[in-house]
């Protein structure tokens, strides 16, 4: 360890240490709450840095490019590219805020009225007229102390999106929170922030999106949704940025008594995708289901580091990740189910299933448990192989050639997450990308 210490001071002063120290300065009037977690993230990232291949949860993953990049913050420049592809993945009936290169672009937003109490805004607006709101929640889920990527995040943000749920609030529609990145020949970096707060009893459905116009970027968000008691979340989290683009991303949920809360994540875009997943079930009765499903080809790297940590009894998880790799893609999930010692009665279930469709593509899957209660139904499991040549077969011999054949497997693996979606829009649109990556897309789409 001491050997590790030393190799990680001598490499320090990377590019990107110098991009986030000639941050500091630069937001100058802001309110105190965020001032104090920028603090708080430089002085984390100068000690820290970023992890290496040397660090256990890092070591299939490794971040020099993102160091050696020289990157750039700029301004919300929204071309006619990037106005497409925010008009593509938009829907109607939702409540919406838009944000371009981390800053919020009021004009793209949309507001269908919502209840007497819930806030949907910008988190420098929140801050600033209503600072008491946010501060303890605000840094406390993602502390840029334990979290390296959240330590960056809070020493670069500008700005990000703020919803907050009063005590029995029941929004109808999804809120959907929309960044964008266009790099306009530059290497942009942008590091946006969610913090949803749900009160007791309340519910709400929020759809988080990244997507971003060609060129090389770097996202580095942070997601903080504290859960109260008997509010159900519905969450859903879909990352199609540009194949030039790194992600590196942070989850942190905290659960109140009988509070219910579903993920689903979607990883399609980047040349590097991180995410940290955590969440903490703090109240008897709690209820998590986080599934994710991640498609990527060529020469995409794609890693998702999950904890679930189970704080007290009476409380179920269920995690179901997919991947579909292809071409050299590699694929890295590394979960964890924690089981503290008073968590008696928990269920907790974790499975990692992978489909390899080249001899070149690789996933390291490593499911784990730690478990230090004795009355507990906990299982965990993972697999990774290529398509059932039986199943192959069997469609071949009902006329589809080997290709069709693939193709319509290839789906019903991903449809069992795809089909969890409820959010009809966000369904529609992954329906529509696996149709297109398919071969023979067309003929998947009329069969199902």
């Amino acid at each position: 360890m001491e050997a590790d210490v030393k190799d990680v001071a001598a490499t320090r002063k990377t590019v990107l240490d110098r991009f986030v120290e000639s941050l500091a300065g630069t937001h100058s009037g802001e309110p105190m709450v965020l001032a104090a977690l920028r603090r708080r993230g430089r002085e984390a990232y100068a000690a820290n840095g970023l992890p290496t291949p040397r660090h256990e949860d890092w070591r299939f993953t490794n971040l020099r490019p993102v160091e050696a990049t020289e990157w750039a913050t700029i301004g919300p420049i929204a071309d006619a590219a990037l106005r497409a592809a925010v008009a593509s993945r938009t829907f109607d009936h939702a409540h919406r805020l838009v944000f371009v290169n981390g800053r919020l672009v009021p004009e793209l937003g949309r507001f269908n009225g919502l209840p007497s109490g819930v806030i949907v805004t910008s988190l420098a607006n929140l801050a600033a007229e209503q600072p008491e709101l946010v501060r303890s929640h605000l840094g406390a889920l993602a502390a840029p102390e334990t979290s390296p990527i959240g330590a960056l995040n809070a020493a670069g943000f500008v700005d990000g999106a703020a919803v907050i749920l009063p005590k029995g609030a029941v929004v109808e529609a999804p809120i959907h929170l929309m960044f964008a990145t266009s790099p306009n020949g530059r290497t942009a970096a942008v590091f946006p922030r969610v913090l949803v707060i749900a009160g007791e009893n309340s519910q709400a459905t929020v759809v988080e999106s990244y997507l971003g116009t060609a060129g090389r970027s770097l996202t580095a968000p942070v997601t903080e949704i504290a859960v109260g008691d008997g509010a159900v979340v519905d969450h859903y989290r879909v990352q199609e940025e540009s194949r030039d683009a790194y992600h590196v991303a942070v989850h942190a949920v905290r659960q109140g008594r009988s509070s219910t809360f579903s993920s689903h994540a979607v990883n399609l875009g980047g040349a590097l995708a991180r995410n940290d997943v955590s969440a903490e079930l703090l109240g008897e009765g709690a209820d998590c289901i986080l599934n994710g499903l991640y498609v990527v080809d060529g020469t995409q790297h794609v890693d998702t580091s999950m904890r679930v940590r189970h704080a007290v009894p009476h409380c179920t998880s269920h995690e179901l990740y997919k991947g579909i790799l292809d071409g050299g893609a590699h694929g890295v999930f590394t979960g964890r189910i924690v089981v503290d010692p008073d968590a008696q009665k928990t269920d907790a279930k974790q499975t990692n299933r992978n489909l390899l469709l080249s001899p070149t593509a690789l996933v390291n899957s490593n499911p784990q448990l730690e478990i230090f209660a004795n009355d507990v139904k906990c299982t965990h499991g993972s697999t990774i192989g290529r398509l059932d040549e039986d199943a192959v077969f069997y469609l071949r011999s009902r006329g589809l050639d080997r290709t069709a054949a693939e193709s319509l497997l290839t789906w019903a693996f991903a449809s069992d997450i795809v089909a969890r979606i409820k959010v009809a829009p966000v369904r529609r649109a992954l329906e529509e990308f696996l149709i297109q990556r398919l071969p023979q897309g067309e003929l998947v789409r009329e069969a199902f």
